[in-house]
């Protein structure tokens, strides 16, 4: 059934550096509220097996792998059961490209995770081309603040390159991740795709056309749309406007005392602040020449980031 899905596509078990089993990891994201989660042990496919027998009631299971290179860390995610992708290599021995044809001959995509992780080989070093999606928000050293400043260094690079990537007509999407390693952090943060249906296919396909948002916990809704006339595009789609004016509304839940901004290829065009509860729905007018695209942020009253949208494109 088509419909909005949670999930949270980076998750390490026992079977590589992580402190749950496939099992445990199973119940929390239940518990959490996701529809589905992603196995992405470190440059292994041992945990599949494990993996696939936590599948059903509510829950799918995307098979994947973190391929922890030397200069950089990526998701293979949709690749096949007891599937690897080689990780021997870095950025100076050009040896990525087969690696990413490997993952997307199965239908899978490929995800720059963590690009300004500080620590040893987890700066991504690689051309963001080739890759499907691009992991700006990622939650394993946020475990006292959901938001930091690798994840605003990833949102910023990404942010600046929508500009020339939408105007050449493909975009990469923002995703969000928890990089769970510990018990209390998986779904910290989380995607949230607009899929045919609860299928590996589906969900991988929402992700590479970028319907999609990124949430800071289940207790976040956003819904973020472009309307020009009778016609509405919402996350990730293009809004045909025929010269007709646009207006942008983006309706927030679960974030007290928030701010929502709206972002162009100029950079914040707008910014409302939300109730006391948390609610608030926020408006902005705009043209196809004025804005070549529009997407959302919702801060918290710290202003660390509680959800993100991918673009709507406007043409």
């Amino acid at each position: 059934m088509a419909g909005w899905y949670r999930g949270d596509c980076h998750v390490h078990s026992v079977y590589s550096d992580g402190e749950l089993t496939p099992a445990e990891l199973a119940t929390a994201a239940r518990a959490a509220g996701l529809d589905f989660v992603a196995t992405t042990d470190h440059n292994t496919a041992s945990a599949h097996a494990d993996w696939a027998e936590q599948a059903g009631d509510g829950l799918l299971v995307i098979l994947g792998e973190e391929v922890t290179t030397a200069t950089g860390h990526w998701l293979a995610l949709g690749i096949g059961p007891g599937e690897v992708v080689s990780w021997e290599y870095g950025v100076l021995d050009g040896r990525i490209g087969p690696r990413l044809d490997q993952v997307h001959r199965t239908g899978g995509i490929c995800v720059a995770a963590h690009p300004h992780a500080p620590y040893p080989s987890g700066t991504f070093a690689y051309a963001y081309e080739g890759f499907d999606a691009v992991e700006v928000w990622n939650g394993l050293w946020t475990s006292a603040l959901p938001w930091n400043a690798d994840n605003e260094a990833a949102l910023a690079e990404w942010g600046r390159g929508l500009a020339a990537d939408v105007h050449r007509g493909r975009w990469r999407p923002a995703v969000g991740n928890s990089d769970a390693h510990l018990a209390g952090q998986l779904g910290v943060p989380h995607t949230v795709v607009l899929a045919e249906g609860l299928s590996t296919p589906a969900v991988l396909a929402a992700l590479r056309a970028g319907r999609s948002w990124i949430a800071g916990s289940a207790s976040v809704d956003v819904s973020f749309t472009a309307t020009a006339g009778a016609e509405t595009a919402e996350v990730g789609g293009c809004l045909d406007t025929r010269g007709r004016e646009v207006v942008v509304r983006a309706r927030v839940r679960g974030v007290p005392y928030g701010t929502v901004s709206f972002h162009t290829e100029r950079g914040a065009v707008h910014h409302a602040e939300l109730s006391p509860e948390g609610l608030g729905e926020v408006e902005w007018g705009t043209t196809a020449t004025g804005s070549g695209f529009v997407r959302a942020e919702v801060r918290d009253l710290r202003g660390h980031m509680a959800a993100l949208t991918n673009p709507v494109v406007l043409s």
